[in-house]
């Protein structure tokens, strides 16, 4: 069982540049990638998001991949271009002259002309800095991936805590349910007694009628069984490697189900306070399936 939370970071350098690639993830019902790419790298966009599919399958991950000089601190080398700039230099006036305007354009706008700087180290773009990429990034999620995991460890030991409470809750109340029926047969002979009415043969079969009805009406059985089958369903989820955060939301739907209809059903004050003590333990246990991968 894993958390959906954690955090992970990783580097390597690549052509005199070093690649930072950091990875957090949140909480999100469905799996989503917020992708952050300098433009030299952009055309690996889908490569990452592969990786990252590959590893993580739930909630919200945000990848951030940043390019940098290799050494802190370490300037860049500029090459300019003369011959092109004095190209460009020599366009710019003819356009003055042809729109008859002032060529009172700088060396500014002269070095902003796509091409006339040049860095003699150019970082690393595309392809050829996939493998570097591909080490930060497996780095950065080996780490997010253990920290999840390490926070699914609390978050089992707590579903678990939860589900004793919703098990012991059960077996209350299938212990109650036999005495229900005979507080209800109880409750009818006291009525006639109290009516001062005699009990005919036909009487006493009718009454045994009532009986039998009322304990199929309010018969929990099918309920506690299945109520027994979603904790054995979560026993399992604790054991499995797999993502489990779905089946557990699901698990956790089915229980409130089953719940609900034992409160409607049966019709026991004793039972009704444990139905309610139930219902609030589920509602802890909703929230923090949330939080499962």
């Amino acid at each position: 069982m894993k958390s959906m939370t954690g955090y992970g970071c990783g580097e390597c350098a690549c052509n005199g540049c070093k690649i930072t690639v950091e990875v957090s993830s949140v909480n999100r019902r469905q799996g989503e990638i917020s992708l952050s790419l300098p433009r030299e790298l952009e055309a690996l966009d889908p490569r990452i998001r592969d990786e990252v599919h590959h590893r993580i399958s739930r909630g919200r991950v945000n990848v951030r991949v940043v390019l940098s000089s290799a050494a802190r601190g370490a300037p860049r080398r500029v090459r300019i271009d003369r011959e092109l700039a004095r190209q460009v230099a020599r366009e710019y006036r003819k356009l003055a002259a042809e729109l008859k305007l002032a060529p009172d354009f700088g060396l500014d706008a002269i070095l902003r002309a796509p091409g006339v700087q040049q860095a003699d180290d150019p970082p690393a773009t595309g392809e050829d800095s996939w493998p570097a990429v591909h080490q930060s990034l497996k780095g950065a999620l080996d780490q997010l991936v253990a920290m999840r995991a390490r926070e699914g460890q609390h978050l089992a030991r707590e579903l678990g805590r939860q589900v004793r409470t919703l098990r012991r809750a059960a077996q209350r109340i299938q212990a109650r349910v036999p005495a229900v029926t005979r507080r209800y047969r109880s409750q009818l002979i006291e009525r006639v007694r109290e009516a001062g009415l005699a009990l005919t043969p036909g009487d006493r079969e009718r009454l045994l009628r009532e009986v039998v009805i009322f304990a199929e009406r309010a018969d929990i059985t099918e309920e506690l069984a299945r109520l027994q089958s979603h904790f054995q369903q979560f026993d399992d989820c604790t054991q499995s490697t797999a993502a489990v955060g779905r089946t557990l939301d699901f698990l956790s739907q089915e229980m409130n189900r089953e719940i609900n209809t034992i409160g409607s059903k049966a019709n026991d004050a004793q039972i009704s306070r444990l139905v309610v003590d139930m219902k609030s333990e589920l509602e802890r246990f909703r929230e923090q399936v949330q939080n499962v991968e």
